[in-house]
């Protein structure tokens, strides 16, 4: 492979795209109050979720540094490649800077930053998308030209099981959390344009994954379901995600289904639990 393809945590992606020899991972840094930690380095999704029910605490994050991606790239133009760097939604999170801060100090190399505008399993649909054309041969410009094409089509919906993560990260009005909370409500939240926009509820845990098909359908009406790529995500709550699984394979005959789990960096502010639901042409 000529390209080697970065993305940050903030993007979260099905381990078979993790694994592929010319992806490398850029992790952003989850604090707790009385420790930090590289995502993926330094801590596993299994340990985070732990920490954070065992301790009963909502984690910070801090964003992927400028050294984080100058020594990266240092090291992958030296060794001959061109570089794709996809990040989570600028709007969101300074590591998409900190990406371009590092690429604007390289004297040479051929080296593309791109803000996916997205989060989480949104943001991995553009990663899935450039392994694809990196394995068809495409140079960096017409990659990227493609990738610029899923802003127009790339839809993700999650759902978390309590408020109170959002809440404290000021992504939801807090009398919006109290209510929620108190009346069992589960908001449908769409990322759009950077942000996350309350766009459906339901009530309790029973519809969440049926009622999040419902909503996905309804965006992609007029539109040709057999050419998705549908993700499916969760966080700890692996048993739920089942049922979200079998709506999906039920109800949407795409062309290809992933699944992964919601990091650390996206899990600080959404919680442990957390069904996701992401799609692309």
């Amino acid at each position: 492979m000529s390209i080697k393809l970065l993305c940050d945590t903030l993007c979260d992606i099905p381990d078979e795209i993790t694994n592929k020899e010319y992806v490398d991972v850029v992790p952003l840094t989850v604090i707790f109050p009385d420790m930090e930690y590289k995502e993926t380095i330094d801590i596993t999704k299994e340990e985070f979720y732990r920490i954070v029910k065992e301790k009963d605490c909502i984690p910070k994050t801090s964003q992927a540094t400028y050294m984080d991606f100058k020594t990266r790239y240092d090291k992958y133009v030296e060794e001959g490649y061109d570089i794709i760097c996809i990040t989570g939604a600028a709007k969101s999170s300074g590591t998409f800077q900190s990406a371009c801060i590092a690429k604007a100090d390289m004297e040479k190399g051929n080296i593309e930053v791109f803000d996916t505008n997205n989060l989480s399993l949104g943001s991995g649909q553009y990663v899935i998308k450039a392994c694809e054309l990196i394995e068809q041969g495409k140079g960096l410009q017409e990659i990227c030209a493609e990738l610029n094409e899923l802003h127009k089509s790339t839809i993700l919906l999650f759902m978390p099981y309590t408020l109170k993560y959002l809440k404290a990260s000021g992504r939801v009005p807090v009398a919006a959390a109290i209510l929620g909370n108190m009346l069992n409500i589960k908001p449908i939240l769409h990322f759009d344009n950077g942000e996350g926009k309350l766009i459906s509820t339901t009530r309790g845990n029973k519809q969440m994954a049926s009622k999040l098909v419902d909503v996905m359908l309804d965006m992609c009406k007029g539109r040709n379901i057999s050419d998705l790529i549908v993700t499916i995500g969760c966080g700890d709550n692996m048993k739920e995600v089942k049922k979200l699984e079998e709506e999906v394979k039920n109800r949407i005959k795409c062309k290809k289904i992933f699944f992964a789990r919601g990091g650390a960096a996206i899990c600080s502010h959404t919680g442990p639990d957390i069904l996701a639901l992401s799609c692309s042409y």
